[in-house]
């Protein structure tokens, strides 16, 4: 008797503007991965990566769907191929968790949440012929989880990427990691994280968690025991990974993670004023004020490794003098490389229920105007300025960031600063990237 089907399968924005537009920022679908590690030998598993290779039918009996709020109408339009022809089509991820009255209507089956706690269920519902219309996953144990399918994925995905945790108690106004991950910050067996990263062919590796050092003193000895870890096994790769800014709180971690092979940090900077980090409820980076940043800055290079910086434009408070002040701060600081996006109010968050009942939702078009939802386009009104002056502003501000000479100058503070050239050339080609995209026409297009 044959195996029924399965196919799973990563919709891409085909518009691929902001950050899909670069190679070099898409990561393997890890998510899709661990359910077809799952699924195990019972299902002859497919994958479809539409960042590598536009979707064609494949038959199947099942198909899957994960999309981000950018890429969902992809996911949509994939979905009613599917349905058309009879075969079921399930749908989750983070957009169908926040949306999944809308996702219903175009999946026979929504998936919300976590969706590891219920995929074995819905497998055997299938199979059964009676799949339910929504399963609401819950937040599940990282132990003994099934390491993800890999030989699934792209090669041509130049970084690996591996999830240490999940969890964050921060609840920032913009973000729905909380809602979606929960506050309560949870962590997987170091032996199991370890014994997976021995299973990653690429050099460059991206490890995706929110916040890699966690916020409590267990979490910093795990954190500690992982770096280690990976010296101990001899594990070679050249990474790096996203933080809060109590990651520079512990020389001794930052050491251990340079040794392990960290080249760069992932901050979310933000902004550089207590006003602004205030009003989009950045509660630990207020905190410590903006005053603090150059000291973290300076311990995370004396370890030997980069600082690429997160900034937020058009939070409310912003003027176009401010968003130049911003820009200002930006080339004058240590931060080695800069990502510069839009404010956005995607679903799930704080800021979109805000947006929503202020009517300052520029697009609301839904679902199709989700394709907008890119972190790169200006999809509200802003408080203190007008559209016209926010996106001429910002051309304006991105042009002088991403200047050549800013960026070269900023290549040798990096060199100056880690004393590494592999963390130099890291943010060097990282910054590249960035600036292919903060140059495009289509970032902060002009209204």
């Amino acid at each position: 008797m044959s195996r029924p089907r399965l196919l799973l399968i990563n919709p891409v924005n085909p518009l691929r503007t902001g950050f899909a537009a670069s190679v070099s920022s898409r990561f393997p679908p890890l998510n899709l991965g661990i359910l077809a590690g799952m699924a195990g030998p019972e299902w002859e598993v497919e994958l479809i990566d539409e960042n590598f290779e536009t979707f064609t039918h494949r038959d199947a009996d099942l198909v899957a769907l994960t999309a981000f709020t950018s890429s969902v109408n992809r996911g949509y339009e994939i979905a009613d191929h599917y349905r058309r022809l009879g075969v079921p089509v399930v749908i989750g991820g983070i957009h169908a968790s926040m949306c999944p009255g809308e996702a219903q209507q175009f999946a026979d089956t929504v998936v919300t949440g976590e969706a590891e706690s219920v995929w074995l269920q819905l497998l055997a519902d299938a199979r059964n012929g009676r799949l339910a219309p929504l399963y609401a996953g819950a937040l599940t144990s990282l132990t003994d989880r099934p390491q993800a399918r890999r030989d699934l994925f792209h090669p041509g995905y130049i970084f690996g990427s591996i999830q240490t945790s999940r969890g964050c108690p921060m609840d920032c106004d913009f973000c729905s990691v909380t809602t979606f991950n929960g506050r309560r910050y949870r962590r997987r067996p170091n032996d199991e994280v370890l014994a997976e990263l021995e299973t990653i062919p690429q050099e460059l590796l991206f490890i995706v968690d929110d916040n890699i050092i966690g916020y409590g003193t267990a979490d910093r000895a795990q954190t500690l025991e992982l770096f280690r870890g990976m010296v101990d096994r001899g594990i070679q790769k050249q990474w790096f990974c996203q933080a809060s800014v109590n990651v520079a709180d512990d020389p001794e971690v930052l050491d251990w993670a340079s040794r392990a092979g960290c080249k760069m940090i992932f901050l979310g900077i933000e902004a550089e004023d207590g006003d602004a980090l205030g009003a989009v409820n950045k509660r630990l980076n207020k905190k410590r004020g903006s005053d603090a940043y150059g000291e973290i800055f300076r311990r995370i290079h004396d370890a030997g490794i980069a600082v690429l910086g997160a900034f937020i434009f058009g939070i409310d408070g912003d003027t176009p003098d401010k968003l130049r002040r911003r820009a200002d701060y930006i080339i004058d600081s240590d931060v080695d490389v800069v990502q510069m996006t839009a404010m956005t109010p995607l679903p799930g968050t704080k800021l979109f229920k805000q947006f929503e009942k202020e009517g300052r939702l520029r697009h609301a078009n839904f679902p199709a105007d989700w394709d907008r939802y890119n972190l790169t386009e200006v999809v509200f009104e802003p408080r203190d300025m007008t559209v016209h002056e926010f996106t001429h502003t910002m051309r304006e501000c991105l042009d002088r960031v991403y200047d050549m000479k800013v960026l070269k100058a900023k290549a040798k503070k990096t060199l100056a600063a880690t004393g590494r050239w592999d963390a130099t050339e890291f943010a060097w080609t990282s910054n590249l990237s960035y600036r292919e995209i903060g140059l495009s026409k289509s970032t902060f297009a002009l209204v």
